[in-house]
């Protein structure tokens, strides 16, 4: 029996699409599994003493970007989990578990905004491909589906980085691809 590659391994040979996307998708794949199976507690511990960044923020933080690039910059449509911060404290909420949040939010939280951007991206890409300018207007331009998609993959290449050393500090999970067997979300959202 041959063993199939987990959901989220970028193909071998494949268009430019598929490997930016594959490429997304191990990073998102292994960040999750770096913040798997904590408890609120866990995901609120500041682990390095040099720093305040916590399990649950980032995870936090990722939802946030989520939808910042791929609902607000790409498309021009509303940013919901920005939206679903207290308006005047977005900076702090978003890398804070606050005392009322459970874990099951957090990583819910995270999960919706990961579904949401794979739907959007399948909708742009459907309607005009990377190369059509994003809603985002910087400097007189408009950079490109394209642009926003490898943005979103350097945001998720440092952030994953940070996160190897919180959860080595919590309880010393290392690695650097989950298991093949581990499911990353649901099957009917990890195929988008």
């Amino acid at each position: 029996m041959a063993v199939q590659d987990p959901s989220w391994e970028p193909p071998l040979a494949g268009t430019d699409l598929e490997h930016l996307a594959g490429t997304l998708e191990r990073l998102r794949a292994t960040f999750r599994w770096k913040a798997d199976g904590l408890d609120v507690d866990q995901l609120r511990a500041r682990a390095v003493p040099t720093s305040d960044l916590t399990v649950g923020g980032l995870l936090k933080h990722l939802a946030v970007c989520e939808d910042d690039v791929f609902c607000w910059r790409m498309s021009g449509q509303p940013p919901v989990t920005w939206m679903s911060a207290p308006e005047d404290d977005v900076a702090r909420w978003q890398f804070t578990v606050d005392p009322d949040e459970t874990a099951e939010q957090v990583y819910a939280l995270w999960e919706a905004a990961v579904g949401r951007s794979r739907a959007r991206l399948g909708e742009l890409v459907g309607d005009g491909g990377l190369d059509q300018p994003g809603h985002l207007e910087f400097e007189g331009a408009h950079p490109s589906v394209r642009r926003h998609l490898h943005d979103i993959i350097e945001e998720y290449g440092r952030h994953t980085g940070h996160m190897d050393l919180l959860r080595e500090a919590i309880d010393g999970r290392v690695g650097e691809d989950p298991p093949a067997d581990w499911p990353m979300l649901p099957r009917e959202m990890a195929k988008g």
